[in-house]
């Protein structure tokens, strides 16, 4: 793990614009993911917004590893003023043994958080009631890269510092995958929610599986980073 998480994230930054095929969308990822406007972008940088948008567009040449350095230290610096949490979050993911590539999100919570009002938030459908009906904390996960990248041991360590929680995979299909890798997996989180998928589009066998492990099965087609922004607020 890095001893700087910021200079770990940093450098992870720069290189995937650096190394991308379209680094202006590389760009455009990071700074909505970080939640920054072009226009706060901009202010940081000392610079009209158009060039922000024309970088990223592709209006103007790839920005060299000068800018690149700049951009990444400024959306840093914005993180920083406002607490820190991106810089926070790409922590706890290493800290758990984890590339950010497989885990994207894990957040404890405060207090437990009631399902309902989870699911509400990230407009979810829950297919099946789990036995437990709150949450403390949420992992969300690429269920490619974490189906072929991870052993069944290495499930466990997911669950950040409680079973009590959400597991979210991205990547699905129809869903068959994710929850036939939890078989392996005892105890259970509380509730498996499956992204890109509405409900006539989950695998027949999945409700099946979600009621006899008990854990609450729910389905949402949102936006992953809405869904991630909405998991945040209620930490």
């Amino acid at each position: 793990m890095d001893n700087d998480p910021r200079a770990g994230l940093a450098e992870r930054i720069a290189g995937e614009i650096t190394l991308s095929s379209d680094p202006g969308a590389t760009l455009r990822k990071w700074r909505t993911d970080f939640e920054v406007s072009q226009t706060e972008l901009a202010t940081e940088l000392d610079v009209s917004s158009s060039v922000v948008s024309d970088y990223e567009s592709g209006r103007r040449e790839s920005p060299g590893i000068a800018l690149v350095s700049r951009l990444v230290r400024a959306l840093l610096d914005i993180d920083e003023r406002r607490g820190g949490d991106h810089i926070r979050q790409y922590a706890r993911v290493l800290s758990a043994g984890f590339d950010s590539d497989v885990v994207l999100d894990l957040q404890e919570y405060a207090t437990t958080v009631p399902l309902a009002d989870l699911y509400d938030a990230i407009d979810a459908t829950e297919v099946v009631a789990g036995d437990r009906d709150r949450v403390s904390g949420h992992t969300i996960i690429d269920s490619i890269e974490a189906i072929t990248r991870l052993r069944s041991e290495d499930f466990y360590r997911l669950y950040g510092q409680s079973t009590n929680r959400v597991f979210g995979f991205t990547n699905v299909s129809r869903g068959e995958s994710p929850l036939v890798a939890l078989r392996v997996v005892n105890p259970t989180p509380n509730a498996v929610l499956l992204h890109g998928l509405s409900p006539d589009e989950l695998w027949e066998h999945a409700p099946a599986l979600a009621k006899r492990d008990g854990f609450s099965l729910a389905v949402t087609t949102a936006d992953i980073e809405d869904i991630r922004s909405e998991l945040h607020s209620l930490a």
